[in-house]
Formats: C-alpha cells, sequence, structure tokens
C-alpha cells in the first residue's frame, strides 16, 4: 500500500493499493475511527472512477473538504 498525506482534515493520511482500476485495500490514519472505518468498507472493491465521482465535494461540517473529499482528490492526482 501507498500513503498518501492529507490536508485540512483530521485523517493524517490514507494508506491505498489500486489494482487495475480498483480499490483493493484502504486505511484512513486518524480521522473519525467509525466513518472512515465504515467507508473503507464500502469502497473496497470499488472503481477509482466511481469513488472520485461519489465522493468529489463532500464537505466536513464548515470545512472545504473532507476525509472522502481527500480520497477522491488523492485518486484524481494519481489514478
Amino acid at each position: 500500500m501507498t500513503m498518501f498525506r492529507t490536508s485540512g482534515v483530521c485523517a493524517r493520511g490514507i494508506e491505498l493499493e489500486v489494482e487495475n482500476g480498483i480499490i483493493k485495500d484502504i486505511k484512513f490514519l486518524g480521522g473519525c475511527d467509525g466513518n472512515t472505518k465504515g467507508l473503507a468498507s464500502l469502497i473496497k472493491g470499488m472503481k477509482v472512477e466511481e469513488v472520485k465521482r461519489k465522493l468529489r465535494g463532500i464537505r466536513c461540517g464548515a470545512k472545504s473538504t473532507s476525509c472522502p473529499d481527500q480520497l477522491a482528490q488523492i485518486l484524481e492526482q494519481n489514478f
């Protein structure tokens, strides 16, 4: 898995393994434990393009981003 740093959210980073455009494994480092584990469980096995489309632009409270949005940004920049 490759570790990517996040910005502007509680999670410090996201470890990700992508193979042939499919998310094979994901782990959030920090953040809201139950929420990030739930999100990881839901998107494991999904196509990268679908995850980007569904999570892009989600905000956390007054913040301009969120852990799901950070994941979408990482996927857009790297996959």
